[in-house]
């Protein structure tokens, strides 16, 4: 994402990244992004709850007034419930026990793309000194 972001915004379009994951965002490092200490996958707030996911948009946008350092970080003041036990049940793979298993895959150093075509385009677009992330901006 912050890859992307800073390709975006070295064409001079300003980018804001939102963010539930906050090691792996600021080991990015985006140009400019919010933070929200939500579920992955919920940046935006709950599903079907449209007058936080409207306040939340409307402050991520209000943040670009006050972002005016490179690498900005803002924690915006939402809250997914009233105590942090949600955590508990996201933060650790699912038990097998439960009917469920853990379909995470193990993280490696090579890129994986969704088509052979990704795959190629990324890896010309990198040989040509290119990002290899933003193939759709040619």
């Amino acid at each position: 994402m912050g890859l992307i972001a800073r390709e975006i915004e070295g064409r001079g379009v300003p980018t804001l990244a939102m963010s539930s994951a906050w090691s792996i965002t600021a080991a990015v490092r985006p140009p400019r992004s919010v933070f929200l200490d939500f579920p992955l996958g919920h940046t935006a707030g709950k599903p079907n709850d449209a007058p936080t996911n409207i306040a939340i948009m409307n402050a991520a946008l209000g943040a670009f007034e006050t972002m005016t350092k490179p690498e900005s970080f803002v924690t915006l003041p939402f809250e997914w419930a009233e105590d942090d036990a949600w955590k508990d049940a996201v933060m650790r793979p699912r038990d097998a026990t439960a009917g469920h298993s853990d379909q995470r895959v193990e993280r490696t150093a090579t890129p994986q793309y969704q088509t052979d075509e990704d795959r190629s385009r990324a890896e010309v677009r990198l040989a040509q000194g290119g990002c290899a992330s933003c193939i759709f901006l040619e």
